[in-house]
């Protein structure tokens, strides 16, 4: 097992190889690793997670208002319950607030029934319709003239960037290689082996799996296939500062519409407050900045839901890309033929399907012939927590007894102590750039963006490197 970020990659062949160390693409390798294979993940950037995945709106979906029928919508089912389970084994933080779909016209109203029995096509069961003075009574900050909500209880809110970490780090630590900085450039198929042209030389394997998120595509092209166009679905969104915390109980939801599960308010795990994100189709790939449109829009819209939210500091813009390819369903397919699975289209759900993800893909390799043996259990893994909702290193007592690093805080805004810091800096998978660092530690994360704790952050990454 390794970890490689620079040099050349070769050596054995592989059983399997993964392109794309986003959330599903490290779901899929943990999976693999249960299974006395030789698998390897290779990732063009130079840290998990840097692409779709860090930017995701961090719910985790009961799947209720997914297709009914869809294979997005088993999955989504499936993997929920297996995410909730995995996320209480390794530590990932989560809080279960539940959701409100809120209705502002009577349009909207009459649309919450049709809701309501959709999700219970898609199994779930405990949406109820509230009125206006129970929506009102729960969230006292909703602006007036809401006419009723969706109440749907199973709904929560997770940290993506510590789920995806938590995958790759035990992938890696039950054997599976990790190439990073390792973009793929092309793909040739023989017989026996596709062998992979990346910018770190070749590598060879008898299954691949092509988990790349936005260039899905551009990767089934080079195995002969034009199925789809992924669209890169632009998302800005506004985080306000922990100050806001109060204004908002649960995950507000707009009544949905083509474009997607439009603009919402929800609290994050971290203690903030998010408001996004818009839905703009794009010919860039690579467009992620925010923009002053974007930004207003947003603003227009939580006005409407919650008007005192506007009112508060603003911690952070970001954006991220959506792969949109047309069709409200994932585009996984297996080619046995040629020993090969698309896991394509995966939209704002891939974080709450993700193992469900992961295990239909295995599936699929057996089904183009992978021998996947007896499976073993997982080299155990326990992330640090980031979440508010459990106690944070700097409040441990008995932990800055034995270690007054966790008791030592760099970054006071998010309370982020140099023993995190450190331990980060150190793990299985350390980050590359300051931006990971933050990922992992929140550190630089908080109201003030790194402007008291930036240089001493920066003294402590790069005394590891």
């Amino acid at each position: 097992m390794s970890v490689t970020t620079a040099g050349p990659v070769s050596g054995d062949p592989y059983d399997v190889v993964v392109i794309g160390a986003g959330v599903v693409g490290a779901a899929i390798a943990r999976e693999l690793a249960r299974y006395p294979l030789r698998t390897a993940v290779v990732e063009a950037a130079g840290d998990v997670g840097e692409g779709t995945s860090k930017a995701n709106t961090a719910i985790l979906h009961t799947g209720f208002d997914a297709v009914p029928g869809s294979l997005e919508a088993r999955l989504v089912r499936d993997g929920s319950r297996r995410l909730t389970a995995y996320a209480a084994e390794a530590g990932i933080p989560v809080e279960p607030l539940g959701a409100l779909l809120v209705a502002w016209d009577e349009e909207q109203l009459a649309a919450l029934p049709r809701l309501a029995e959709k999700a219970t096509r898609n199994g779930y069961t405990d949406a109820r319709i509230t009125g206006p003075e129970e929506l009102a009574a729960r969230e006292p900050h909703v602006a007036p003239g809401a006419l009723g909500a969706l109440d749907v209880p199973g709904e929560s809110i997770i940290c993506p960037w510590t789920t995806t970490l938590a995958y790759a780090t035990q992938a890696v630590r039950s054997g599976v290689d990790l190439h990073l900085n390792c973009r793929l450039e092309g793909v040739t198929s023989h017989d026996a082996f596709h062998t992979l042209t990346t910018t770190r030389g070749t590598l060879r394997t008898r299954h691949l799996v092509n988990a790349a998120g936005l260039y899905a595509d551009e990767v089934d092209r080079l195995l002969g296939h034009d199925t789809f166009t992924v669209t890169p679905r632009r998302g800005q969104l506004i985080v306000f500062d922990k100050f806001a915390r109060g204004l908002v109980r649960h995950i507000l939801l707009p009544v949905p519409t083509a474009l997607g599960k439009g603009v919402l308010v929800a609290p994050t795990v971290y203690g903030n407050v998010m408001l996004g994100p818009t839905a703009e189709d794009l010919d860039d790939k690579t467009a992620t900045g925010s923009t002053a449109e974007g930004l207003a829009l947003l603003r227009e819209k939580g006005r409407r839901i919650v008007p005192e939210l506007l009112d508060e500091e603003v911690t952070a813009v970001y954006a991220g890309l959506r792969a949109a390819t047309g069709q409200e369903d994932f585009r996984i397919q297996g080619r046995p033929a040629q020993r090969y699975v698309t896991v394509g289209g995966i939209r704002s759900t891939g974080l709450t399907a993700s193992m469900a993800i992961a295990a239909h893909v295995v599936d699929l390799l057996a089904d183009a012939g992978l021998v996947r043996g007896d499976a073993r259990e997982l080299a155990p893994v326990r992330m640090p927590n980031i979440g508010e909702a459990s106690p944070r290193p700097y409040r441990d007592a008995d932990l800055i007894a034995g270690d007054p690093e966790y008791g030592t805080v760099v970054c006071h805004c998010e309370r982020v102590t140099r023993g995190e810091i450190r331990d980060a800096l150190a793990g299985d998978i350390p980050p590359a750039s300051l931006d990971g660092l933050r990922r992992r530690t929140r550190a630089r994360g908080g109201r003030c963006q790194g402007f008291s704790c930036g240089a001493a952050v920066r003294a402590l990454f790069e005394a590891a490197r």
